[in-house]
């Protein structure tokens, strides 16, 4: 490592995995962990530095399967009932990997399963809650609650990709700053770089606020960036990730089922309860995002 690569870091710049270049101290950032009764040192250093983890097999596949078939049984019900929305938040209908309307972003899915409710409270993910701190919650009645998400290389499928954003900027909408808040998701297929997934820029939770706003046009803009990391998942997987980390969801080069992708993320609060309920209004980004939905062809 160069002297300047050294004063790099000392001043906080991003760390540059694309360059190979470490960080005194930390481990390497494609670096997996298992997750135990505590988060460790190491595990601690990691998400400081780099502003996410990934721990490998956290939900057994027994857990995924029903997962699966509980994203399934949910999706039908709200076929049979025609909803659109679910607390004011719209539902992502597009196609599914066989060609029939799939809902491919599905919010508040722990409001509809018991056993969702559960596994998002289940004392394996105490660890992760103690990264925020005392007062952090599970926000399942919140934001958009705990989110199933179904992306598929289809035509007419309105969720192919996710454009660079950070969660961060949704508090904006609220009218106050961004508050801490860590999302983890749960990996439910096997995904490779083929497979697109999840790829984002380490150690960008730590930008500024103007970063925040303007490094990248959030949700639209889909190129590679030169510092991205592809985090490569297997079903149980769980990342962490801060809110205010830039990150996507990349396409996959595959077509039709083969190209399905299925996550859960939910995210850890902090700050004033504000659940949601039938009563709530749809969020302008929200409204926005059904608009480019429908020239797709999506509701």
């Amino acid at each position: 490592m160069t002297e300047c690569e050294v004063q790099a870091i000392v001043e906080g710049d991003t760390p540059d995995p694309g360059r190979g270049l470490p960080v005194p101290g930390v481990l390497p950032v494609t670096t997996k962990f298992e997750l135990g009764a505590t988060i460790t040192q190491d595990q601690s250093r990691f998400l400081d530095t780099y502003g996410f983890l990934h721990f490998k097999g956290v939900a057994t596949l027994e857990e995924v399967e029903i997962l699966r078939a509980e994203q399934d049984r949910i999706q039908a019900e709200w076929f049979a009932e025609g909803r659109e929305s679910v607390f004011g938040i719209p539902l992502f209908w597009g196609k599914g990997g066989d060609g029939m309307p799939a809902v491919q972003r599905m919010p508040f899915t722990s409001v509809f399963s018991p056993f969702i409710r559960d596994f998002v409270r289940d004392e394996r993910f105490l660890p992760i809650q103690s990264l925020v701190g005392k007062d952090v919650r599970v926000g399942d009645e919140e934001k958009d609650g705990v989110v199933m998400n179904r992306y598929v290389n289809v035509p007419g499928s309105v969720y192919p990709r996710l454009g660079w954003h950070t969660d961060g900027l949704r508090d904006l909408f609220y009218l106050r700053m961004p508050q801490q808040m860590l999302n983890f998701g749960l990996h439910l297929d096997r995904i490779t770089e083929e497979d697109g997934g999840l790829r984002l820029i380490p150690g960008t939770h730590t930008q500024g606020f103007l970063s925040m706003l303007f490094r990248k046009p959030h949700f639209v803009y889909h190129r590679r960036d030169k510092k991205e990391l592809m985090v490569a998942t297997d079903p149980g997987d769980l990342t962490v990730h801060d809110g205010r980390l830039w990150h996507r969801v990349g396409l996959s080069t595959k077509t039709g089922m083969a190209s399905l992708r299925r996550s859960m993320y939910v995210p850890y609060m902090t700050g004033p309860f504000e659940p949601k309920s039938p009563d709530s209004k749809t969020p302008l980004y929200h409204r926005w995002a059904r608009w480019l939905r429908r020239l797709k062809g999506g509701r």
